[in-house]
């Protein structure tokens, strides 16, 4: 649990789970809804469990509704057949709680033996191509992605949540990458969250199916557009923290 001024923010378990081993993949959203999108399918597709949220009174005083039942907002999910990790929110996370997020989710990592976080999100370009983009301080990570085609980001910057995941958890002997794709950042389109996936599969060895992720990524980005509404709808110091969260601040 970390404290953010006056505000708390921690990630709750529903119960105790062995995820010693396990990938975690941050799919907070970003430019283009990238990770949201991606992980969204991921969830459904793989039928992942719904183990946790992660609560903060700094963020949004909103509920997210699923099949009539009102779910937490921010939330992990696992998949014990590929020991994987999905941690989304239907909510930009705001710029003051993105480093002590970063910090909960690190220690969340060490304290339960995860020993892989792989954070998806887009990039910015005028002419989007179907390239995946990879960077980790991890040089065989960046040799098992060269051999699957994907192309290393030779300078730039990335930021956000999954910035301060790859740095930190680094340091701790976590393999630690960041995966992106180039995105329109006027369009939300699920073909970013399909070529995100495609690279996924070859970081981690899996093969989700992709059929049916046009429909799902756009139900996605529709509970996300919503959730930005609400947001705005709501007190002012809410409101400020999702003007202040904008695409400058995602790779």
């Amino acid at each position: 649990m970390y404290l953010i001024g006056d505000y708390v923010i921690e990630i709750k378990l529903f119960k105790t789970y062995d995820l010693k081993g396990y990938t975690l993949i941050d799919a907070f959203p970003g430019i283009g809804l990238v990770g949201p999108m991606a992980g969204s399918y991921m969830v459904e597709k793989l039928k992942m469990e719904y183990i946790g949220y992660i609560d903060s009174d700094a963020f949004p005083p909103i509920a997210a509704i699923h099949s009539g039942t009102p779910v937490f907002p921010a939330r992990l999910y696992m998949d014990k057949k590929f020991k994987l990790i999905v941690a989304l929110s239907e909510f930009v996370i705001p710029s003051t709680s993105v480093y002590l997020l970063s910090r909960e989710l690190l220690a969340f990592i060490r304290k339960n033996g995860i020993s892989r976080v792989i954070s998806i999100s887009g990039m910015a370009s005028q002419k989007p191509s179907e390239t995946v983009f990879v960077t980790s301080p991890d040089q065989g990570v960046m040799k098992k992605a060269a051999k699957g085609g994907l192309k290393p980001i030779e300078a730039g910057v990335v930021a956000g949540v999954g910035a301060v995941l790859m740095i930190n958890a680094f340091q701790y002997n976590v393999v630690s990458m960041n995966i992106l794709v180039e995105v329109n950042p006027q369009i939300m389109d699920p073909k970013y969250a399909e070529i995100a996936i495609t690279g996924l599969n070859k970081i981690i060895d899996i093969d989700i199916d992709l059929k049916d992720l046009d429909e799902e990524a756009k139900a996605v980005e529709s509970k996300i557009r919503d959730m930005l509404k609400k947001m705005k709808e709501s007190p002012e110091h809410y409101n400020k923290a999702a003007e202040a969260t904008g695409p400058s601040m995602y790779a």
